[in-house]
């Protein structure tokens, strides 16, 4: 994994360098067709019509694996009813939860039409930041805590300086997002928390779980 980071750190610092080396930097950094811009000055308007053509089918393969994956979060949430039961629904042919995927794409159509794409995607990374990296990297010092080495066999070195180093890291980007869209992604955490114990009260689910 290191190494990966590693090289894409690398090629991404070489493609920077080959298009500074083109286009300046003071055009280059509010420029929203950079690539496009970059391959026309070397080869011509035909190759910048190519590689922008390459870029958004990269960018739409991203996109279209990323809602097949968070598909299955409904899903799965809705197989262990703690969701609803709809989104358990599998296509008959595919065998894939295509109510789940139908509702995060129009879900996704809609917020794209409505808000800008930066916004869009300044409120995803915060949700995730909040929800993903720093709730798991609690979640991981809970974790070690409470089981032992046994039960939970893994090592990591320096442990556990760089869990808290990367809940500062990323407390420190969610910052940078903005304060609107931090409150938002609260609000949205807030809301699924209250409606769970609603849930939880009802089925007499955990905290509500009678003990003998």
């Amino acid at each position: 994994m290191f190494f990966s980071i590693a090289g894409i750190m690398v090629l991404y610092l070489c493609m920077n360098i080959s298009v500074v080396s083109v286009i300046p930097w003071q055009q280059a950094q509010g420029c929203p067709f950079l690539i496009s811009l970059f391959m026309q000055k070397l080869a011509g308007p035909l190759a910048a019509k190519i590689i922008t053509a390459l870029v958004l089918l990269v960018a739409f393969a991203s996109v279209f694996s990323a809602t097949l994956g968070y598909s299955r979060i409904p899903y799965a949430a809705a197989n262990d009813g703690a969701f609803f039961k709809i989104f358990a629904r599998l296509h008959p042919r595919g065998n894939f939860p295509y109510v789940s995927l139908l509702f995060l794409g129009g879900t996704a159509f809609v917020f794209s039409l409505l808000f800008k794409l930066s916004e869009v995607i300044s409120a995803i990374l915060a949700m995730r930041i909040l929800v993903q990296f720093i709730a798991q990297a609690v979640g991981l010092l809970i974790l070690r805590k409470a089981r032992t080495k046994v039960e939970f066999p893994y090592k990591m070195p320096f442990f556990p300086w760089p869990v808290y180093l990367a809940i500062v890291l990323w407390g420190c980007i969610l910052v940078a997002t903005g304060l609107n869209l931090f409150l938002g992604a609260l609000l949205a955490i807030g809301t699924g928390t209250v409606v769970y114990f609603i849930k939880a009260k009802i089925k007499r689910e955990w905290p509500f779980v009678e003990t003998i």
